[in-house]
């Protein structure tokens, strides 16, 4: 395949996601890449356990999109090989009362992966630039000094927000984090067939609520938003990735494919033992061996 990790990263410079097709799938057929996926998530698996027995790095994959855009399935398949024990999942719903009681990176941070583990945030500390961007009232909530009508919420303060999301993100690189951020791009035509689907079927309709209507009348405030939100906060160390949603079997081999490249990049190895360490070794052997 084609090299989808430097095809749907995202640079610095002009970026719009008017250039990006929701449907893209590089020219192949769902049945042209069967197998292509379970190949890839056997190689993830590999090196999930090089990451903890190195125990040197966390990954971090973040994943924001609009609603129906598949994450939770895109979650349940590129991490379906992972040893459930070093794999950490948390999806982020509204604020709580204690979460608003502190800095808007709080909850965030306590969820961060440890080292040697790979952490899945369905949803971050990107809603707080994203939906707050569409609905500035929710940003009164957190009670910031100096912050007491929606007018106070202006150009300076979105930028300090980016900042503090751009220092944060460095912040865990430098300390060993690597951070991956994929924005599942749908269209707005493929909500709306994937909304349609949960209300004809009795067990889907547990995904789907009255709100999301009122949330897809916004689409156009919230691409302005993802395209602000990307443009400001992609960098070299965490970057983001458009993947194309329209196609959820596209969508999972880009995104596994993104993580496994990922993974290699860090360049990982199991530790070697010092002398002293690999000679109680062969001490260990043959004291079992007479056993």
């Amino acid at each position: 395949m084609k090299d989808i990790t430097s095809q749907f990263k995202i640079k610095h410079g002009k970026f719009s996601l008017n250039d990006y097709d929701t449907a893209y799938t590089n020219g192949y057929q769902k049945e042209d890449v069967e197998g292509f996926l379970t190949d890839v998530i056997k190689q993830i698996t590999v090196l999930q356990t090089e990451l903890y027995a190195a125990n040197s790095h966390s990954l971090l994959v973040i994943f924001q999109a609009m609603d129906a855009a598949g994450k939770d399935s895109a979650i349940a398949h590129t991490m379906s090989g992972l040893n459930p024990q070093g794999c950490q999942v948390f999806s982020f719903k509204q604020p709580t009362s204690e979460d608003y009681e502190h800095d808007f990176l709080w909850r965030h941070n306590k969820a961060l992966p440890e080292r040697g583990r790979i952490g899945i945030h369905n949803r971050s500390h990107y809603e707080n630039v994203l939906i707050t961007k569409v609905h500035p009232e929710l940003i009164l909530k957190e009670n910031i000094p100096g912050i007491t009508d929606i007018k106070d919420i202006d150009k300076k303060f979105w930028e300090q927000r980016y900042a503090s999301i751009r220092d944060f993100e460095k912040h865990l690189n430098n300390n060993g984090t690597v951070i991956i951020k994929f924005f599942l791009h749908l269209s707005k035509n493929e909500q709306k067939k994937r909304f349609l689907k949960r209300i004809a079927n009795p067990e889907k309709n547990w995904k789907f609520a009255f709100g999301d209507l009122q949330e897809r009348e916004q689409w156009n405030n919230y691409m302005e938003a993802y395209e602000i939100a990307i443009k400001e906060t992609t960098t070299d160390d965490s970057p983001w990735y458009v993947v194309p949603a329209d196609k959820k079997w596209f969508t999972r081999i880009a995104i596994s494919t993104i993580i496994l490249q990922t993974l290699k990049d860090l360049k990982l190895s199991y530790p070697v033992l010092p002398k002293e360490e690999a000679g109680k070794m062969e001490e260990a052997k043959r004291i079992l061996e007479k056993d």
